[in-house]
């Protein structure tokens, strides 16, 4: 089992499917404005960090919840706005990153909270698919 099987597994246990972007946005509504979807992004790990019982364990989580989340979109406006293609690749190099570092976040936090799990799913889905994204944009701008 690949490492990605494994986190899809991990995410899904106990469901026989899940429902994308359940705190974000109902799919008939999805954005494709890239730049819109990463700061709504943001905006849902604020959302879910504000929610999350604060602890020994779970307050440094929640930092790096939030500056990675919340990086996604920072990066991603600096990419849109860079002088040169290698800037806008690193860039886009950047928001990958951090979209993987909130997955992993998303993750802890879960295990420090179980009971959150249901609706870190839905932002762990969403980091996954802009990490998806900004991959595949930095593969591109080669």
């Amino acid at each position: 089992m690949t490492k990605d099987e494994l986190e899809d597994a991990f995410w899904n246990e106990g469901r026989e499917s899940y429902v994308v972007r359940e705190t974000i946005e109902p799919a008939s509504q999805r954005t494709y404005d890239l730049d819109e979807r990463a700061a709504c992004f943001g905006e849902a790990i604020i959302d879910f960090a504000n929610i999350i019982p604060r602890t020994p364990v779970t307050r440094p989580l929640i930092e790096q919840l939030v500056g990675c989340g919340t990086s996604v979109g920072a990066n991603y406006c600096e990419a849109d706005d860079a002088v040169s293609k290698k800037e806008f690749r690193l860039r886009c190099g950047t928001c990958k990153k951090e979209a993987r570092e909130t997955k992993y976040f998303l993750r802890m936090i879960v295990r420090a909270v179980p009971e959150l799990k249901s609706q870190a799913r839905a932002l762990w889905q969403e980091a996954k698919e802009l990490h998806l994204v900004f991959a595949k944009i930095w593969r591109s701008a080669e």
